[in-house]
């Protein structure tokens, strides 16, 4: 799917789109009463009844500004060992779907990665002859310093070493390869893109901000991971290096979305994935754009 945000065009990169979280995993604070009240919207969109497992997406993004093409987010990748079997030895072939999108490795000049979860860092490196290599060798990779001094302390290596150590083969390659710029949170990457700081769910997770020709859209990472956290903007999720500041941050992004009719593309919802934020009472819902229906 490609959109324009002025002069902006954005393609998302789907690697995969599937039920895959039990949603009691995910929200601690989810209750089956609050499952079974939702149903009506969550399936089968957001939800399988027959699993009952909420449908997340993974994905990439690229954008196409001021003559640099920037990917953000390079998802789970391909021959990966993980302690998720979802995500462990995967061959998805997502450098075919970018393909088709129009994108070579080499066409790509910058690559953000919003946060060192598993599922936004793989692609970053492919396996070549036995080694992990930087699979765009002529971009710049952009990481926040606080997500990178976050992982490497005694602090973040216990969720790393959970998941199977992603940082050492899809981080720490490109590292060494002398492709990372450590950037503060709010990089500007163009005129018309920069990074806006969501820290709480990672320390230094980052949001993207489009801004072109009198549009706007933002890209939230995992800010939001399905719209249950619009019905239920307290809940964080299991993942969060701080709930609290996760909720926090999660709490300031709806509000200041809430019929802005600002285009919003959380990284893990499903197809097409961009919509709007909408108040509703004391939560909020999501409408999907060109879409009568909200959720």
């Amino acid at each position: 799917m490609r959109l324009a945000i002025g002069g902006v065009s954005l393609d998302r990169v789907v690697e995969s789109e599937m039920p895959t979280l039990d949603p009691f995993e995910i929200y601690p604070d989810a209750r089956a009463a609050d499952i079974e009240s939702n149903l009506s919207w969550l399936a089968p969109r957001f939800y399988d009844p027959r699993s009952r497992l909420l449908i997340l997406a993974f994905q990439g993004f690229v954008l196409r500004t001021r003559g640099k093409t920037v990917l953000v987010d390079t998802c789970v990748g391909d021959c990966k060992p993980r302690r998720r079997a979802l995500f462990n030895d995967q061959r998805w072939g997502w450098l075919d779907r970018l393909d088709a999108a129009g994108f070579a490795p080499e066409d790509i000049d910058v690559v953000v990665c919003t946060h060192f979860h598993v599922d936004h860092v793989g692609w970053n490196t492919r396996l070549v002859d036995g080694r992990w290599v930087p699979t765009f060798p002529k971009a710049r990779y952009l990481f926040a310093q606080a997500e990178w001094d976050y992982w490497w302390s005694e602090q973040g290596r216990p969720a790393r070493e959970r998941a199977g150590d992603y940082v050492l083969d899809s981080v720490l390659p490109v590292v060494e390869a002398g492709l990372v710029d450590f950037i503060e949170m709010d990089r500007a990457i163009t005129d018309e893109v920069r990074c806006l700081p969501a820290a709480g769910h990672t320390p230094g997770l980052l949001c993207i901000d489009i801004r072109s020709g009198g549009e706007r859209a933002i890209l939230a990472s995992d800010v939001l991971h399905t719209p249950l956290q619009c019905r239920f903007p307290h809940w964080s999720t299991r993942s969060c290096a701080d709930p609290d500041h996760s909720r926090r941050t999660r709490l300031a992004f709806l509000e200041a979305w809430a019929d802005s009719g600002v285009l919003v593309l959380p990284a893990h919802f499903p197809s097409p994935s961009a919509g709007t934020i909408e108040r509703d009472r004391d939560a909020y819902r999501f409408r999907y754009a060109g879409e009568a229906d909200a959720f």
